[in-house]
């Protein structure tokens, strides 16, 4: 059965067209799927009768089934959504003073190996299709009766490892006649997948782009962040220049504070200098404890004065607020405790 939530209104119309129905009704699927968020094709009572009948017997409009939902005192809300094979994955919605931002997963498992995040410690089984995307903020705002207003492809899995399905996702949340996020509500991060982060450039939407560095210089980034072999720094800082050539916007460098790894002044110098000249600014992270490494979190006094060296640096940064502490909140942590496929 083929998943309609996977479908740009492009491709929508494309596929209803080639059926022999009319191109216009792909933009009352839309409103369907998307305003009136109808859970059954006999309710579309603006669509003919042949149309829902073909529908009823080619394609689906399931969301993902809720396995488990936990609630942190801060108002955090972490989900692991049951797919359709079995697998299991990861979402997490945050409360913030502009909004509700989603955190999306986009494969499950990773094979990225980074050695701080569990979300490794399952390697990819799969990619994420676009409707399995869509499906996680859908389902997070049925579970939650809101309106999502920001979303981060940010959670389970290497983005650009499965970039068509990401971006035809955005594409999808993007789109006036879907969920109408802004294009500037929408961050796909990655570890810093050279390739893709030149063909993300040239892509004509202008979603925003987060590069997880959680290291200045190549010789520890190595030991984090085995990716960094393949693209070291030299070429990540690169790619990162030609994408502001191209499209104008900031980009922002991800930074995990790991105590007595990655925390000290010198560090936070190394950082100046290497991201110095590019638009850009760094979001200084807190570590959520994963039991299964020996890293532990930065203290609020020490990443203080990581971040105000940066500062008197003449770098842009912010420190994120703790959330989730008390719940799972690291990626991947649910789905291991779970025991899930």
């Amino acid at each position: 059965m083929i998943n309609l939530y996977g479908f740009t209104l492009e491709e929508m119309q494309d596929f209803l067209t080639t059926n022999n129905f009319k191109k216009f009704n792909a933009a009352q699927l839309f409103d369907w799927l998307y305003l009136k968020k109808a859970r059954s094709f006999q309710a579309m009572s603006n669509l003919s009768k042949e149309l829902r009948t073909f529908l009823e017997a080619a394609c689906a409009i399931d969301l993902l089934k809720v396995q488990q939902h936990q609630h942190s005192d801060d108002g955090t809300h972490k989900f692991l959504f049951e797919l359709f094979d079995g697998y299991a994955i990861e979402a997490v919605l945050m409360t913030h003073d502009y909004g509700l931002s989603l955190c999306v997963s986009s494969q499950v498992g990773c094979n990225m190996g980074c050695s701080f995040c569990a979300s490794g410690l399952k390697k990819k089984n799969r990619n994420l299709t676009s409707a399995e995307m869509v499906s996680q903020v859908m389902t997070a705002e049925d579970a939650m009766d809101v309106k999502i207003t920001h979303l981060v492809v940010m959670g389970t899995g290497e983005p650009f490892d499965n970039y068509d399905n990401v971006i035809r996702f955005v594409k999808i949340v993007n789109d006036s006649k879907g969920l109408a996020i802004g294009q500037r509500h929408i961050t796909i991060s990655t570890c810093g997948i050279v390739p893709m982060i030149i063909a993300y450039a040239n892509e004509p939407i202008r979603s925003n782009l987060a590069v997880s560095l959680h290291a200045p210089n190549d010789e520890l980034r190595n030991l984090l962040m085995p990716i960094n072999k393949r693209y070291p720094l030299k070429e990540i800082i690169a790619a990162c220049e030609t994408y502001f050539e191209k499209t104008s916007r900031r980009i922002t460098f991800e930074y995990l504070l790991l105590s007595g790894v990655n925390d000290t002044l010198t560090h936070a110098d190394q950082l100046s200098d290497l991201i110095r000249g590019l638009n850009a600014y760094v979001n200084l992270i807190p570590y959520n404890h994963v039991s299964e490494f020996q890293y532990e979190q930065t203290d609020m006094v020490k990443a203080m004065q990581f971040y105000d060296r940066l500062t008197k640096r003449g770098i842009t940064a912010t420190l994120r607020k703790e959330q989730g502490s008390d719940i799972d909140a690291a990626c991947g942590q649910l789905r291991l405790k779970s025991d899930q496929k």
